[in-house]
């Protein structure tokens, strides 16, 4: 399969305009297209106005990065993904919401009750707070709608039932796995009308097993809930198999078409492999090589967050000794 099939679509921040129409960096993003009228998009680390541990787009606004930083970064997404998007307060839950229920614009690029730290005020209820409501999975029927789930490190799950047009997506952290927030996601999408039969799903970027390392007590619970997904990785310790995990589960919720996202990405990586960008992160951000050659020589799997420079990791953060990292947005949208 050759690689060139997916440059027109993969955004180089060395080759094309590096702002929009408001000079907004302009985020590098990867698409999927999962079904007819239905694509996923990754972000990257590249293409926003974040400085520093949070270099270059960062869309968390819950880690103390600059909030008119973290604004500019949703806008310009929210742009070039041409939808609102639709952000919610991530806790490692079993619980998914139907956003038909509560969107409304409340943001220049959307619906956020992810609890964000506001810029200007404009995500704050009456006593000043951010508005806030939790859950780890979200489902819609609208078009137009991008459904975003936050991640640096855990695995987001997107899924589209193409008959209906039912779309949602998920957080699955080690916690959210064990919690069953796949399966709350697809009873919900199944109660506005989706067959789990005809649900189309793919994995998103996240740390692989040989790279998740959490000691033999929580791999033992997590393989009594997930069988054979427990690991030796590549430190020596215990580890977990997230992404086995959520095929176990995907399984149970009777969702057996799965998408590979990791021949695109894999492409993406190779198309950005000597970009300009990249490699000033790579130079200047203290998780690995200062070389992006080294870095992109390192990568056994092109999906995993911490071998990949391309990705957030929390985990590659702590390893160099941050208290912060940003965050990637895993979105989903029909059109």
């Amino acid at each position: 399969m050759s690689d060139e099939q997916y440059d027109d679509e993969i955004l180089d921040s060395n080759k094309i305009s590096s702002t929009d129409r408001d000079g907004n960096p302009i985020p590098v993003t990867i698409p999927i297209a999962l079904a007819p009228g239905v694509t996923v998009v990754y972000t990257t680390r590249l293409g926003g106005l974040s400085t520093g541990d949070f270099g270059n787009c960062n869309l968390g606004g819950k880690s103390g990065d600059d909030p008119a930083a973290v604004l500019s970064n949703r806008v310009a997404l929210a742009e070039a993904a041409g939808a609102r998007l639709s952000l919610v307060s991530q806790v490692h839950s079993g619980v998914a919401v139907d956003v038909d229920d509560a969107f409304e614009i409340n943001t220049p690029f959307g619906f956020d009750v992810s609890g964000t730290r506001p810029a200007d005020g404009d995500l704050a209820s009456d006593d000043g707070a951010p508005t806030v409501r939790e859950a780890d999975g979200q489902v819609t029927s609208r078009t137009g709608i991008a459904l975003g789930m936050f991640a640096a490190d855990c695995l987001p799950v997107l899924f589209a039932d193409p008959e209906t047009g039912i779309i949602g997506a998920c957080h699955c952290g080690r916690r959210g796995l064990e919690n069953g927030v796949i399966g709350a996601t697809v009873e919900l999408m199944k109660r506005k009308g989706a067959d789990p039969s005809r649900i189309v799903a793919t994995l998103g970027p996240r740390i692989c097993g040989d790279c998740y390392e959490v000691g033999d007590e929580i791999a033992d619970k997590f393989e009594k809930r997930f069988p054979l997904t427990k690991t030796v990785t590549r430190f020596g310790g215990a580890g977990i198999d997230i992404a086995e995990a959520a095929m176990i589960d995907l399984a149970f919720a009777g969702v057996s078409k799965v998408v590979d996202s990791m021949p695109r990405v894999h492409a993406a990586t190779q198309y950005l492999d000597h970009d300009p960008e990249l490699a000033e992160l790579c130079r200047t951000d203290g998780e690995g090589p200062a070389s992006l050659d080294e870095r992109i020589d390192g990568i056994s799997r092109s999906m995993c967050t911490l071998e990949n420079p391309l990705w957030y990791s929390h985990r590659r953060a702590v390893r160099a000794g941050k208290k912060h990292e940003g965050r990637m947005l895993a979105l989903i949208v029909r059109h």
